[in-house]
């Protein structure tokens, strides 16, 4: 019988190394991000977020209810985030790029034809926040030299303190997607979903690297990121996959 938690892993290892490979987040772990950048990043993960967790919280199956947990909700702590970086108006300064239109798209789709499939998307998000996205938090703070506790709330979670709990919450979290009886076919779907999460995500990145590029330079730009790609292939773009 396959394991849901495992089969996610596995079947998302290549999308997973291809999304760490984009030239957005090559530069970001170099610390290559400017403020500017970076808050974009923000502002499209704020109106993902938004979408995504409506979709949870109202989501007609069972589930999909018994892998929602509030306590991950991101959209709070963006807002927070986009509060220092823009103001207290930022509401009226930003808009989605039109990658994230799609993914939103495909959020409003799948939440409405077979909610199902948003445990994809709540696993590639989510597990992504609570692992990598905590090394990210350090380069931003040290990047941008920013004030304590400011301009990184997305990457905290406040009932999730430390490192431990963290941990202690991926492992209830995957024990849970095994707990959910779902059968091969409904597994396969999921597992198919969570890429296509990737590939939306991988394009909300890339509708960034024109200004990255402008940013850092010719120069920079060919010896950090054109050279030494992964030998694999690449995304298709989410408008080509069959879902």
């Amino acid at each position: 019988m396959t394991v849901l938690s495992l089969a996610l892993r596995e079947g998302t290892a290549e999308a997973h190394t291809l999304a760490e490979h984009t030239a957005f987040m090559k530069c970001f772990v170099r610390g290559l991000i400017t403020s500017r950048l970076f808050r974009q990043f923000l502002a499209n993960l704020y109106f993902v977020y938004t979408d995504l967790e409506a979709a949870l919280a109202s989501a007609n199956s069972d589930a999909v209810r018994a892998i929602y947990f509030p306590e991950l909700n991101r959209s709070g702590q963006l807002a927070q985030d986009l509060a220092f970086y823009y103001g207290e108006d930022w509401r009226d300064q930003v808009t989605p790029l039109t990658a994230t239109r799609v993914y939103l798209s495909r959020l409003h789709d799948v939440a409405q034809s077979e909610p199902l499939l948003l445990i994809a998307h709540s696993y590639t998000r989510y597990m992504g926040d609570l692992s990598g996205g905590q090394a990210l938090s350090k380069i931003v703070h040290s990047q941008l030299m920013l004030p304590e506790g400011k301009g990184t709330a997305f990457y905290e979670f406040p009932a999730l303190p430390t490192p431990e709990d963290k941990k202690a919450f991926k492992q209830r979290y995957r024990a849970t997607l095994d707990s959910l009886g779902l059968d091969e076919e409904a597994i396969a779907r999921i597992v198919q979903e969570a890429n296509f999460a990737f590939a939306l995500n991988c394009n909300l990145m890339h509708a960034l690297e024109s200004e990255l590029k402008t940013t850092i330079g010719d120069q920079v730009w060919q010896s950090m990121v054109i050279e030494n790609q992964p030998s694999r292939r690449q995304h298709p773009r989410p408008e080509a996959i069959a879902i």
